[in-house]
């Protein structure tokens, strides 16, 4: 009698079933990836990184009215504890550790960012969006020490490490968007 083939770990089995660019039926299919793919905003072919924070901006916007700074600050701490389990059963879902298009790292960073200049104008919240697109993309110094932490090893499952990963760069990011907006308040009065 023949043995039955051992049974792939979900891991496995969710590496050869993900699609190697995620689509809208992909995200439907796990709440998880609605979250960390930024309610689609991360499906874009083009700079996921950026339209999900251009989606975090105009979410801020429209949901700030409603919104104290307290309420804004308890929604970004349990985004990111919620985060973490959706960037990583998404990552898992993606067989990929730190994939483009998971973009509630940059949601909530750029929340954060928001959450603590405002209020400033149209000006300041460009000059926000900029410095933190390139501290997230170019990844200098502390950026790029916060995003190799958490990196898998060779032969590593993915697992909650990569989750914290994916958002810790993007919220070293945001802190130091927030230095630069400091200085450049200190220095130039803006």
């Amino acid at each position: 009698m023949a043995e039955a083939p051992a049974e792939a770990p979900p891991d496995a089995a969710a590496r050869r079933a993900a699609p190697r660019r995620p689509t809208a039926g992909f995200m439907l299919r796990h709440p998880a990836r609605w979250i960390a793919l930024g309610f689609g905003s991360g499906l874009s072919p083009v700079a996921p990184g950026t339209v999900g924070t251009l989606w975090a901006w105009l979410s801020f916007v429209l949901l700030q009215p409603w919104l104290s700074d307290l309420q804004w600050l308890a929604l970004i701490a349990a985004g990111t504890l919620v985060g973490v389990w959706a960037c990583t059963r998404t990552a898992q879902h993606l067989g990929v550790a730190d994939p483009g298009a998971i973009v509630w790292d940059e949601v909530l960073a750029f929340w954060l960012i928001l959450c603590l200049v405002m209020p400033v104008g149209f000006g300041g919240q460009l000059l926000a969006f900029a410095l933190f697109r390139y501290f997230d993309a170019a990844k200098p110094g502390p950026v790029r020490w916060a995003d190799g932490l958490f990196k898998c090893r060779p032969g590593e499952p993915i697992g909650w490490r990569q989750g914290v990963g994916i958002l810790l760069d993007d919220l070293v990011a945001a802190g130091c968007t927030l230095v630069a907006l400091a200085l450049w308040r200190f220095t130039l009065g803006g």
